[in-house]
């Protein structure tokens, strides 16, 4: 089968089977038919019916984006199983439960395969025929066909038909009847209806295999699904086991988008929601909060273009006709006279660095320009030039019009940094130029600046890199507070806000901060009663009153925080500060990854705890932003270094990622790396360090490599004869397909063209 049966939200082939359902991971969809198949299971000990929500009864394991490969291990009632997914092709779904521990008796545990059929677009659900001598349940629409087999012959096939069209509520129906009679009862079996449930019990079987297909020719589909159950699951290459400093960071961030990447049923579109734990069931099916989904389109992006964009598409289409892209849209609400930290046009400059797709500027740009102008228009409240957070008179949001609605604006909801702030209703801001939405508003026109001159769009690239840098000096004038040597949130009044969050060292992300700014900040993160200590970095400084709260933005560790603090450090050079911070947030995250596979929203800043208390969510899409920083310090794509990989010397093993050349991988042995590209060798390397602005072409390559303090350092091709050499234009003569590097001390050059 080579094309979809019928076409809801195109997403590609590989992608159709997937995880879909936005509360429950073990419930896979063929999304463009909308055949779907829910693992569930029955406990006789304490007649308890579960969908396997997810919370303490699941973990989510390793998986791919594209639903290719998906782990996960379920407990119910003292029961534990291993469910494994794969896709032997696009149109079929195979499954393997394996009991890793007995609660009870595996007689009175039923593992449950329930099937539904309902057609996108439609009320009605197909129904469903069950053929005893052969094992299949079948299902027909028109020339569509859906099938189900397993390798053994279900125990019992029941069927729990609700009242009304649809067939989602037979859950209700099932676990009904199995909580009123318990595991023996036989009433329900039968041939045919809308929701079907194949039941087997782990006395029998304890390891089974299962497959699902949709297809065209039934016959065809009948053998297909044989002899899938009948093989063994054929030996997915197993991705090589990563090596190096951070090995498995850039795992956890594709384990993470991975299983958050759903559908959003009001929309009908899938987007990377913030948490399956309780978005879609707290805000009416989805929740698209602007600042997460475009960091989630970040982080998509390192793996599959498809969902970096389907996440920016899912942020723009609330562009609101004032200009702002909303602070939150959900199936309940909408806060639309509010929007957050601008930094969409950071987000998809550094997605475009990394796939070079022109579409994703044309798709943006305009929107984030709007976006980036409201600021301007709105948010000036005292007309001096800098800009403060508030709420607008739109809309019927929740908050609407309160501090509260322009604390929200920041992210930072119960910050300290906004305790001494007023909100001004004649303006509907606060009374206080925020220094981290003034470096972010800064940076913001730098990067629209970038994508309007990729576009062609040169005057409104001058005008935006105009005001840019007037705002730039601007942050470095009014809001460095000599008296304490930081950046600072300055009152109307003229009076710096006591309180300092990470926030102060956004300047430097902006380019604002000078010379001796940097460096006086920077030393705030050695400082133990301010930045410093042994988690970094806490929300508020250590000797602030707020600290010892330790709720929410009041002392605890954010994620964002980190990202954004970490890129204002490389842009300034501070690299051996940016690894520093990267490498304690890689361990703080692993803290919770490797004991409980937990991505935390934010972590205790005292003890690096995550769980330690109730406002923190445990599989929240930014806290892969930990994980990735530590990947992003062996390869990444930023507007500082473009594209860049480092090497230090040890075993490694980095990838797949994306590239703008193909999908490319970093494997290190004995002192030299190797970068591939789709599975073949293009260079390697003795050198150490960071080599950055990388450009591959099909006759070229071009790097920037870091300064060589002695002689031996090497650059080879792997596989291609080189025509010319040159170093910051100096023509040097290869060694067969190898250029030997000579001592320098500062960043340079190299460009290499083959035969």
């Amino acid at each position: 089968m080579t094309e979809k049966l019928a076409t809801e939200k195109a997403v590609a082939l590989a992608r159709d089977w997937n995880s879909w359902d936005s509360v429950y991971p073990a419930e896979f969809c063929h999304l463009s038919t909308g055949v779907k198949l829910g693992v569930a299971a029955y406990a006789g000990s304490r007649n308890s019916f579960t969908r396997f929500p997810p919370g303490a009864g699941v973990t989510l394991g390793p998986r791919r984006i594209d639903g290719s490969v998906m782990t996960l291990t379920l407990r119910h009632a003292g029961t534990e199983i291993e469910l494994a997914i794969d896709k032997p092709a696009g149109h079929l779904l195979r499954g393997r439960w394996r009991a890793l521990k007995l609660g009870e008796w595996g007689l009175r545990f039923w593992v449950l395969l329930c099937l539904r059929w309902e057609p996108p677009g439609e009320l009605g659900a197909v129904p469903w025929r069950y053929l005893p001598q052969s094992g299949h349940l079948v299902a027909e629409r028109g020339t569509a066909q859906a099938m189900m087999l397993a390798q053994r012959l279900p125990l019992m096939t029941t069927f729990h038909d609700p009242v009304g069209p649809a067939s989602g509520d037979g859950f209700a129906a099932l676990a009904g009847e199995l909580e009123r009679h318990g595991y023996f009862y036989l009433a329900s079996q039968g041939t045919g209806g809308r929701f079907a449930v194949m039941r087997f019990n782990l006395e029998e079987m304890p390891e089974c295999r299962f497959a699902v297909g949709v297809g065209a020719d039934p016959t065809q589909l009948a053998r297909e699904l044989s002899d899938t159950v009948a093989a063994a699951p054929p030996a997915v290459p197993p991705e090589p086991a990563s090596q190096g400093s951070f090995a498995g960071a850039l795992e956890a961030v594709r384990d993470v988008v991975g299983w958050n990447t759903v559908w959003d049923p009001i929309n009908r579109r899938p987007y990377t929601s913030l948490s399956r734990n309780w978005v879609a069931q707290k805000f009416g099916g989805f929740g698209v909060w602007l600042d997460d989904i475009l960091y989630h389109a970040l982080m998509a992006g390192a793996f599959d273009g498809e969902v970096a964009r389907e996440n920016l598409e899912a942020v723009l289409a609330g562009s609101q006709p004032a200009g702002n892209l909303p602070c939150l849209l959900t199936g309940n609400d909408s806060w639309v006279d509010r929007s957050q930290p601008p930094i969409g046009a950071f987000i998809v400059w550094m997605i475009y660095l990394r796939l070079r797709d022109r579409g994703l500027l044309t798709l943006s740009y305009r929107r984030l320009l709007a976006n980036h102008q409201w600021w301007w228009r709105l948010r000036d409240g005292n007309g001096d030039g800098l800009v403060e957070y508030g709420t607008s008179a739109v809309g019927n949001g929740l908050y609407r019009g309160t501090k509260l609605a322009a604390k929200d604006e920041s992210s930072m909801d119960n910050s300290p940094v906004h305790d001494e702030a007023r909100l001004v209703p004649e303006t509907g801001t606060l009374d206080c130029a925020d220094v981290g939405l003034n470096s972010l508003l800064a940076l913001d026109g730098e990067m629209l600046a970038r994508i309007a001159r990729e576009l062609g769009e040169t005057a409104e690239a001058e005008a935006l890199d105009r005001r840019a840098a007037g705002l730039r000096d601007r942050i470095a004038d009014r809001l460095w507070d000599a008296s304490r040597g930081v950046f600072a949130n300055r009152l109307w009044s003229g009076r710096f806000v006591k309180s300092l969050a990470p926030t102060s060292f956004y300047p430097m992300i902006a380019g604002a901060a000078r010379p001796e700014q940097a460096a006086a900040m920077v030393g705030l993160l050695q400082d133990v009663r301010k930045f410093g200590g042994s988690w970094l970095l806490p929300s508020v400084t250590r000797d602030d009153p707020a600290f010892d709260d330790n709720v929410y933005w009041r002392g605890r560790i954010w994620p964002p925080l980190n990202f954004l603090v970490w890129h204002g450090l490389r842009r300034y050079g501070f690299d051996r500060e940016a690894r520093g911070l990267a490498d304690n947030g890689w361990r703080l995250f692993q803290g919770e990854w490797r004991r409980h596979r937990r991505c935390p929203e934010n972590f205790n800043a005292v003890t690096g705890a995550a769980m330690d208390q109730p406002d923190t969510d445990s599989f929240y899409g930014w806290g892969a932003l930990m994980p990735w920083l530590a990947a992003a310090e062996i390869a990444d794509f930023n507007p500082w270094h473009g594209w860049e990989i480092a090497h230090e010397g040890l075993p490694l093993h980095h990838g797949p990622f994306r590239t703008p050349a193909g999908t490319a991988t970093l494997s290190g042995q004995q002192g030299v790396m190797t970068l591939s590209l789709n599975g073949a060798p293009l260079f390697a390397t003795n050198l150490r360090g960071r080599i950055a602005e990388i450009e591959i072409e099909a006759r070229r390559i071009a790097l920037t490599l870091p300064p060589l303090p002695g002689e031996g350092s090497w650059i080879e091709i792997c596989g291609r004869d080189i025509a010319t050499a040159s170093i910051e234009g100096r023509r040097v003569t290869p060694a067969g397909r190898r250029v030997v590097l000579l001592p320098a001390k500062m960043p340079h050059r190299l460009e290499i063209g083959f035969a």
